[in-house]
């Protein structure tokens, strides 16, 4: 039962990692939060295992993202080049950071994190892209990899809630910002994971099956289904309007955000 859970949530969190360019973590994080609730797990470390894993599947759900994306000649790998780096550093020190934060202040901080993106994406999903705006300079864009980096280590996310507003406001159309945001995902999940992984093995976590704060059987069953349905999920992305696209992306995050700050002020 265990297993099929997690195959389900894979399934889901793969899909919407295609559409959205999130990674699939804002779906993953609050189910994994509520599986390992009713397992009985330590409530202290819950957030942090869900958090972990959830940028763990990223690993594999980014791969399979961006192939699809790639394959549709949307990804701007040039930009990816220069947001990388940032993306890695900025990801290892957010793990650093979620570890010192209670359960209950991480839920709180991710729920308000994705209202106020909601809010932003939504105020702007008519809003037309202005060709004529360009993205800064390389170093200017390893900064802002920095900062999106150290975010989405502490949301558990693939960083498409920062980087594809980031992109827009820079001149780049809606499908190619997820495209490149799902490519941007890779590198944030990796080194996130580690982070994570080597953070809460010095807290000598007394949770069955895991590695620091990642769940070893959540982070393969999830992979396995995330893996196939992310390309199903890109492929409607290409097929949407870019309006439709941010409202479907900001309904998302207002679902999840006002869950989070519930739980988190409980």
């Amino acid at each position: 039962m265990e297993l099929i859970i997690y195959l389900l949530i894979g399934a889901i969190a793969g899909f919407a990692a295609g559409l959205f360019g999130v990674g699939g973590g804002l779906i993953i994080v609050p189910i994994l939060y509520i599986v390992f609730t009713q397992m009985n797990y330590d409530p202290n470390v819950i957030m942090h295992i869900a958090v972990g894993t959830s940028l763990a599947t990223i690993i594999v759900t980014s791969i399979s993202s961006v192939m699809a994306h790639h394959k549709k000649g949307a990804v701007l790998w040039p930009v990816f080049r220069n947001l990388a780096p940032g993306l890695v550093l900025g990801s290892f020190l957010g793990a650093g950071v979620a570890d010192l934060m209670s359960g209950q202040h991480l839920q709180l901080v991710i729920g308000v994190f994705a209202v106020w993106m909601a809010y932003k994406m939504f105020r702007g999903a008519n809003a037309v892209v202005d060709p004529n705006r360009h993205l800064p300079s390389a170093p200017l864009q390893l900064a802002a990899g920095g900062g999106i980096g150290v975010a989405s280590a502490i949301f558990g996310i693939g960083g498409g809630s920062l980087t594809v507003p980031y992109l827009n406001r820079h001149g780049v159309v809606m499908q190619k910002a997820v495209a490149t945001s799902a490519a941007c995902g890779l590198p944030i999940a990796v080194a996130g994971a580690i982070g994570f992984m080597w953070f809460g093995a010095k807290e000598q976590i007394e949770v069955p099956n895991t590695i620091g704060y990642v769940h070893i059987y959540a982070f393969l069953g999830i992979s396995v289904m995330s893996f196939i349905t992310a390309k199903f999920g890109a492929k409607v992305a290409h097929r949407l309007s870019p309006a439709m696209l941010k409202k479907c992306f900001a309904g998302l995050l207002v679902v999840v955000g006002s869950y989070f700050i519930y739980k988190g002020l409980i």
